[in-house]
């Protein structure tokens, strides 16, 4: 009897590993939050960027510039219209979709990021905005319908129609049931984290700014995270500070073993890179941490700096994050000579300095030893 059961599991994980089906925190939590943040990038911060090039182009009194303008801003608009479904099919590459499933993935995800969370299943009332799940709805009921539609794929003869209704009716089903609670606890973590940053800023500074730096590092998306939450004003700010605290940290700090190919690689890229480094030796992480610790109040308090959502969890990559940051402050009517100035220390010199001057004293104490920070390959 026993012998039997074991043998069913062990078809039951063949099954699933047939399937491309690897249940797992690093599938899901690593893999899949990395094509979420692909998919947030590639439509709504893409298109915020570009509706905030097109207001300002919008400016220039000149019929080419306005056309351009306006074009410009209707793309915009539309990428981060389909926000959703961008995440869709971003999730789905990421855990290994086959084509059809992919394509559901993106209906899926649509429908997942626009469910009002006002009102869930059988009437149950939650909010009185129309408050929706966001990113992290789209999330959860694009990881159900892919890997139930990856066990159905290709199983019968009928594929073109089982896959997708599988596929529709599970992502869906799950979107319709989670959505809603999920929009009030992100709504409430947002507005709590905001206003707390609001009335304590020099505490929350320093814990947003170190807590989403060291998350930017980790083989999480932060900008997921920020945007799942809905991260706004001077709360943004103290994440933008700590990631770029990560980013130019450590391309600072580990230039004697990485040059100017290391500092593009990790300060337009990522501060991931170090992970390996930082599993071998943790210490590495104190200097762009400390930093962090540092630049957050600095945002929050000095400068007032403003960022919004997925921008606030990008930091220098791709300058996405001080570009977010000239939106959000734009927006709010508070950018100024002062503003630039804040976006200019906060985003690259102070934690270029800070770290430099952290990671020299650990050196000279044996705490950091030549070739800890070497990038690999």
């Amino acid at each position: 009897m026993g012998k039997t059961k074991a043998k069913e599991k062990k078809t039951f994980k063949e099954f699933l590993k047939s399937k491309d089906i690897n249940v797992s925190a690093k599938t899901y939590f690593v893999d899949a939050m990395g094509g979420m943040a692909q998919g947030l990038f590639a439509s709504l911060l893409i298109g915020t960027i570009l509706s905030t090039i097109a207001k300002y182009l919008g400016m220039i009194d000149n019929p080419f510039f306005v056309t351009v303008a306006h074009f410009i801003g209707q793309a915009g608009s539309l990428a981060s219209a389909v926000t959703g479904a961008a995440i869709g099919v971003g999730i789905a590459f990421a855990l290994k979709a086959p084509m059809l499933v992919m394509a559901c993935a993106a209906a899926v995800g649509y429908f997942a990021n626009a469910y009002p969370g006002s009102v869930g299943p059988c009437g149950i009332f939650y909010l009185d905005k129309p408050y929706t799940a966001g990113p992290l709805g789209v999330f959860i009921a694009v990881i159900f319908a892919v890997e139930f539609g990856k066990m159905v794929s290709k199983q019968t003869k009928v594929d073109i129609l089982v896959t997708p209704i599988v596929t529709l009716g599970v992502g869906l089903g799950v979107a319709y049931v989670t959505c809603p609670p999920i929009a009030i606890a992100m709504n409430w973590l947002g507005e709590f984290i905001n206003t707390a940053t609001t009335l304590h800023p020099f505490l929350m500074g320093i814990i947003i700014s170190v807590v989403v730096g060291i998350i930017l590092t980790l083989p999480i998306s932060s900008a997921a995270i920020c945007a799942s939450i809905g991260i706004a004003g001077i709360a943004g700010g103290a994440a933008l500070a700590g990631c770029c605290a990560q980013m130019v940290g450590f391309a600072v700090a580990s230039y004697r073993e990485n040059k100017w190919g290391g500092v593009v690689s990790q300060g337009l890229g990522t501060s991931m890179l170090q992970m390996p480094n930082i599993m071998t030796h943790p210490q590495i992480w104190i200097p762009a941490t400390l930093a962090s610790a540092i630049t957050g109040p600095m945002a929050t308090m000095i400068f007032k700096l403003e960022c919004n959502g997925v921008a606030a969890g990008m930091g220098t990559c791709g300058l996405v994050g001080p570009i977010g940051c000239f939106s959000a402050m734009t927006e709010s009517g508070n950018l100024n000579w002062y503003a630039w100035l804040g976006m200019f220390c906060i985003c690259f010199f102070t934690p270029a300095v800070l770290s430099l001057i952290f990671s020299e004293i650990m050196r000279k104490i044996g705490w950091i030893k030549p070739g800890y920070m070497k990038l690999q390959g």
